[in-house]
């Protein structure tokens, strides 16, 4: 069964969301705030695949809330629940390692439809579902990205990704030295029917950058082409 916390205190939201979810095939477990949501997630030994977090919770905000399950389990996928005034907050979520983000008010279909999105990462990296066929590995000195293990190495250091992080590496690894626009990343991590904007694009490059630059001010691999996209250099 496909399971899912939702982690939202406005009851009304909390219950549309569950009925959706519900409809759509997802076992649901929900919780009124961060410190319940936490709980859950550990009562059950992190047997979720996928947590919706509200933004702004009592006691424990969302973003705090992100922080600690990603520092938890790299495979959960985490989606944000924000208002459009949040700009910064959805930034920040993203930084902190969520995977997505829905603004509210959103419809029922957009809802499922980013659900469905990061789940299929998520059971495609705990191997729920079946991969395509393909070589193991793809070594771009110092780098050598394990498509079997799903783990990314540079030189002997193992860098933790999330399944959003390996998609993006993944795509460019194999496109090596070839501009890819906002637009072909979002469709091919996020999926042809994904409803937000490419801004998730070039928060999770920064992210990336982080963790794979000597300088990620200045970066030497995963590059900016400037009126185009980004490009990975070896």
């Amino acid at each position: 069964m496909k399971k899912v916390l939702i982690a939202e205190d406005e009851a009304n939201i909390r219950e549309l969301v569950a009925i959706n979810l519900r409809r759509a095939g997802y076992d649901v477990t929900e919780a009124g705030d961060g410190v319940q949501a936490l709980a859950l997630y550990n009562e059950h030994a992190g047997s979720f695949d996928v947590v919706l977090l509200d933004i702004m919770m009592p006691n424990l905000d969302g973003l705090e809330v992100c922080k600690q399950l990603r520092a938890l389990s790299d495979k959960v996928g985490i989606i944000m629940l924000t208002a459009k005034t949040q700009e910064l907050d959805k930034v920040s979520g993203l930084l902190m390692g969520a995977d997505d983000y829905i603004t509210k008010p959103f419809s029922p279909s957009e809802l499922t439809a980013r659900v469905d999105s990061v789940y299929r990462r998520v059971a495609l990296n705990t191997g729920t579902v079946a991969e395509p066929k393909k070589n193991d590995r793809i070594e771009l000195p110092p780098f050598e990205l394990n498509l079997r293990n799903r783990t990314l190495y540079k030189g002997d250091r193992l860098i933790e990704l999330t399944q959003v992080e390996f998609q993006i590496i993944e795509y460019f690894f194999t496109n090596a030295g070839k501009p890819l626009n906002r637009t072909d990343i979002l469709r091919h991590v996020w999926g042809e029917s994904y409803f937000g904007d490419e801004k998730v694009v070039d928060v999770n490059i920064r992210r990336l950058r982080m963790k794979i630059e000597d300088e990620p001010s200045v970066p030497h691999h995963l590059v900016t082409v400037w009126g185009m996209g980004y490009k990975w250099n070896s």
